[in-house]
């Protein structure tokens, strides 16, 4: 079974290009290797003739199938990077920040089996799942012995205690305890079996059970992953949108000054939304009522700024037509009280833009009768 390469240095940081090229080499051969082995587990899982069996191994094969083609969307783009060894040290602090950032672009996530974890966690969650299900499927030949399966078993509650201990120890409690209960239960079924007892009747389930609380974790790791993100997404979106808040109020309040009629549209103030909320049920809910907020404050600034617009629209209609007018000796004097009302109409807080309007439309009527050029 091919095993995951250690990844070179951090988030953004530059890396010898030498340890760049044998992490892509080792990384190229994983892919290959896991994609004839996953195709060998799918073909295993559709072969299976008990249909519960089947349903049961889907989920993990689907899963462990969205995890390689993350894991191959993202070596493509550090390729194109990589250029054959073309890179600098700027292509190189974007080839770590591709290795360690989240493997999720905007727009991607379409489902329960979209994925927020880096290039190396991605590349972990696929070896376990891959070697859980090689287990299951007994992919390896003939039957296992009691002793292979045991051993197998061992090193797979031995994984799950390291996803266990990726869980946030507010959240440990019930990872903890089936991590514990299957440790017991594997200790009492390998007692018995050194002991010359039969446990056959005992595998079976504990396998099942073991399988389902590996892949549960790996898919909880994910979840928090994407909690963290859409948190951090959240937290810079409140921001965003705080700001644009104050700068469409004081929009708002310039065309009420200035302006009439002015736009009634209300701001929306992001704050009333309360903090970030931390449980990802309730920051999904939280997100939604942040895209509400935006298309208001979208609405309200458009409508603001277009009551400006208008008026400045206006006043550079009433300051051309006057001038066109003005050019000419019959056209001023015909023009001049229109001019002065108008003129007046700009000068006074808040604008009748309707009055304004009128104003303008009749200078520029007054301009195409008398054949002014304007």
């Amino acid at each position: 079974m091919p095993w995951r390469p250690p990844a070179p240095g951090a988030l953004g940081t530059d890396v010898d290009p030498r340890e760049l090229l044998r992490y892509l080499d080792d990384l190229i051969t994983w892919k290959d290797r896991r994609k004839v082995e996953l195709d060998a587990l799918d073909r295993a899982s559709m072969d299976l003739t008990d249909p519960q069996d089947r349903a049961a191994v889907t989920p993990d094969v689907t899963l462990s199938m969205t995890l390689w083609q993350a894991v191959s969307d993202r070596l493509g783009l550090i390729l194109a990077t990589w250029d054959s060894g073309r890179v600098g040290e700027g292509e190189r602090r974007r080839i770590t920040t591709l290795v360690w950032g989240s493997l999720e672009q905007p727009g991607q996530r379409a489902g329960g089996q979209s994925l927020a974890v880096s290039l190396p966690e991605a590349c972990r969650l696929s070896d376990s799942l891959a070697s859980a299900l090689r287990m299951r499927l007994r992919l390896d030949g003939a039957d296992p012995t009691v002793t292979d399966r045991l051993h197998d078993l061992r090193q797979q509650v031995e994984r799950i205690a390291d996803q266990v201990a990726l869980v946030p120890e507010s959240r440990r409690a019930s990872a903890q305890q089936a991590y514990d209960a299957l440790d017991r239960r594997l200790e009492e079924v390998t007692g018995r079996a050194r002991r010359g007892g039969d446990v056959g009747g005992f595998l079976g389930p504990l396998e099942v059970e073991a399988a389902t609380t590996e892949r549960d974790l790996i898919v909880a790791a994910s979840q928090r992953a994407h909690a963290r993100v859409d948190h951090a997404r959240a937290s810079q979106l409140v921001a965003e949108l705080a700001a644009r808040g104050d700068a469409v109020r004081a929009l708002a309040e310039r065309a009420r000054t200035l302006v009439t009629p002015a736009p009634t549209l209300g701001v929306p103030d992001v704050a009333q939304l309360g903090p970030v909320p931390g449980d990802p049920q309730e920051l999904t809910a939280y997100l939604t009522r942040l895209e509400r907020v935006d298309r208001a404050l979208t609405l309200a600034q458009q409508a603001y700024a277009a009551a400006l617009e208008r008026r400045e629209d206006l006043a550079g209609r009433a300051e051309r037509v006057h001038a066109a007018l003005d050019a000419d000796e019959q056209g001023a004097a015909a023009s001049a009280g229109l001019a002065e009302q108008a003129q007046a109409l700009l000068a006074r807080t808040p604008t009748d833009l309707t009055r304004l309007e009128a104003m303008v439309q009749a200078q520029e009527t007054l301009v195409r009768t008398m054949g002014v050029q304007p």
